[in-house]
């Protein structure tokens, strides 16, 4: 945290002084410079901190390595010639008593050795981090600011900078995407060797527990994902039933119909449902909506379960309805005013100018908006697991209790878990198709955008 709030100062004063030698070096008229003394202040900046940033990361990376290959070479023999688990376990432990953890082994004179030989080398490591970070940021800096003079061409460098850092930006995400897609493909490929994919997929019994000996009961090994995906489709169903009118209504209102000062009070209070917890959404679903329904289904002579779909639904549907209101809100805000005046010219009532005119034009973001609380609603957890249970049940019945993939994800990974069973492999298959039928809706959702916009371009 010092070294990042010293590299911020450091730049920054090298912006300023570069800045004013720009200036300097013309006797304040800027003009005759090549590039805007913004650039050269920027590029004196540059120069500071991105050799700064790389050596601290240098050093963080090996410095790491080499404290560890300090502190195995002086274990004694035996603990030195263990395999590689129980060394890096050993490792592990020592790093975190020296943290002032507690850990996971019994307490040996070794570990103590261990635990203040790295302490006294992370110290080390951070202090010479530290010095020569701001050591080389100077120099750098120094050898920037007497590069500075009137034809000095600065603005090319520092934008090819940024050109750099945007990429890596982007490059970073796309990475970022692509290693989880990948892991999360090899293990759903080890899954499917155990379990055959058109079981899991067709199949119609969940029961993920297997059984460890062969006497055992209530371990029937199931794998049959249907149940999952059927409650999943239901509760995001009952979900949308909410959220969809609700959002779309209100978000029509805001934009077309309502006055200015209740605009400015209605939507912010409406996306405040973004951002309460949804464990807080949980709470209500058990503790009120749920108890509430099945009151009412006594009385109309229905029944209802404590845990069912339709309590889970409800209060998902009121979760997501800020994300249907406010891109609808925006898509809607967003068609231009011609659209409008063109319609009321040609004699169309305000209502018909909304529902004929304005809607259709602003239809490639309202399904954006619907898009992301179906998306939304598939990925909920907290609330399912609180209004809705984890029974696998094979129904469309909305008063009855469901699961979800998500759900099921989380289950299987709960605790201490061997990635080798198809118990727990089976988590990754599951987000595997959750993925797949993501990427499907999107899909979907950008032919139907780009077969509207051909329209009102």
């Amino acid at each position: 945290m010092m070294l990042t709030l010293a590299l911020i100062c450091l730049a920054a004063a090298a912006f300023f002084f570069g800045q004013r030698k720009a200036v300097s070096v013309t006797g304040g008229r800027t003009s005759a410079l090549h590039s805007r003394p913004v650039y050269h202040g920027w590029y004196v900046a540059l120069a500071c901190g991105l050799p700064a940033v790389s050596l601290w990361f240098l050093i963080l990376l090996v410095g790491d390595w080499m404290i560890d290959r300090t502190i195995v070479a002086a274990l004694p023999g035996e603990l030195r010639e263990a395999s590689a688990p129980v060394l890096q376990r050993f490792l592990n432990d020592a790093e975190t008593l020296a943290a002032g953890g507690v850990p996971t082994i019994e307490l040996t004179p070794e570990l103590e050795a261990a635990a203040a030989s790295f302490r006294r080398l992370s110290l080390l490591e951070h202090w010479v981090g530290f010095g020569a970070a701001l050591g080389i940021g100077l120099i750098a800096s120094g050898i920037a600011m007497r590069r500075i003079d009137v034809s000095r061409r600065t603005r090319q460098p520092v934008e090819r900078v940024l050109l750099i850092v945007l990429l890596a930006a982007a490059a970073i995400s796309v990475l970022t995407t692509a290693g989880i897609v990948f892991s999360v493909l090899f293990e759903a490929i080890r899954f499917f060797d155990k379990v055959p994919i058109l079981d899991f997929l067709f199949g119609v019994k969940w029961s993920p527990q297997i059984a460890l000996r062969e006497d055992q009961v209530g371990s029937s090994g199931a794998f049959g994902a249907i149940p999952l995906f059927t409650g999943t489709l239901l509760v995001t169903f009952v979900a949308m039933l909410v959220a969809g009118p609700v959002g779309l209504l209100s978000a029509v209102y805001l934009a077309e119909y309502a006055d200015p000062r209740h605009r400015a009070v209605a939507k912010p209070m409406l996306e405040i449902l973004a951002g309460i917890p949804t464990v807080v959404y949980g709470f209500f679903a058990a503790l009120i909506v749920a108890p509430a329904l099945r009151q009412a289904g006594i009385s109309l002579g229905l029944d209802v379960a404590s845990e069912s779909a339709l309590a889970a639904g409800l209060v998902m549907g009121m979760m997501i309805i800020p994300f249907v209101s406010s891109l609808t809100d925006d898509a809607l805000a967003a068609v231009p005013a011609d659209l409008r005046d063109a319609s009321l010219g040609l004699g169309a009532t305000h209502q018909e100018t909304v529902t004929r005119v304005v809607i259709p034009a602003a239809l490639p973001g309202i399904v954006a908006g619907f898009l992301l609380a179906v998306s939304r609603a598939i990925g909920e957890t907290m609330i399912v697991v609180m209004a809705a249970g984890l029974a696998a049940n094979l129904t469309a019945n909305p008063f009855e209790a469901v699961t979800t993939v998500t759900v099921q994800i989380v289950t299987l990974l709960i605790g201490d878990q061997e990635f080798d069973s198809a118990k727990t492999l089976a988590a990754f298959a599951l987000g595997l198709t959750l993925f797949m039928v993501t990427l499907g809706l999107n899909i979907v959702a950008l032919r139907m955008v780009q077969k509207y916009q051909e329209q009102y371009d």
